[in-house]
């Protein structure tokens, strides 16, 4: 059986870039949106070397997804480390909760950085799940 696509890249203006991503679990979801983002920052294989646990809360899943691919921003602002395998696990209690690990290395130079995200939006954000998958849109800021 042929692998899905995990995400395609949309191109919608010069100052952001947008992304679908899907997943067969809303944890696989957030997982290969958070690969998405960090393949738009990155042209070079990113080794998981280190890890890094993430926990992140929000009152609904649009804000989980925006919260943890910020949350993923500022580590990689702050540590200077990029991600390439990611880990989560989300609970659904009245908010949302997730925690988890993302594993990557420190930027060197022989990273070739192809575009600094800012953040994350909720601009045109949209997390579904369509037959027996789960789809987002996020747009990043550049």
């Amino acid at each position: 059986m042929p692998t899905r696509k995990k995400f395609t890249l949309i191109d919608i203006s010069t100052a952001d870039m947008a992304f679908v991503a899907s997943g067969a679990t809303l944890e696989e979801l957030f997982e290969n949106a958070a690969a998405a983002m960090f393949y738009v920052m990155t042209g070079s294989e990113v080794k998981p070397e280190k890890e890094k646990k993430v926990e992140v809360a929000a009152p609904d899943i649009e804000g989980l997804m925006v919260d943890w691919l910020n949350e993923l921003l500022f580590v990689f602002d702050t540590e200077k480390m990029l991600f390439s395998k990611f880990q989560v696990k989300i609970k659904k209690n009245g908010g949302c909760e997730l925690s988890g690990t993302a594993s990557g290395e420190v930027v060197t130079p022989e990273h070739k950085l192809k575009a600094y995200v800012k953040a994350a939006t909720y601009h045109m954000l949209e997390v579904k799940k369509e037959k027996k998958r789960w789809k987002v849109q996020v747009v990043l800021d550049v």
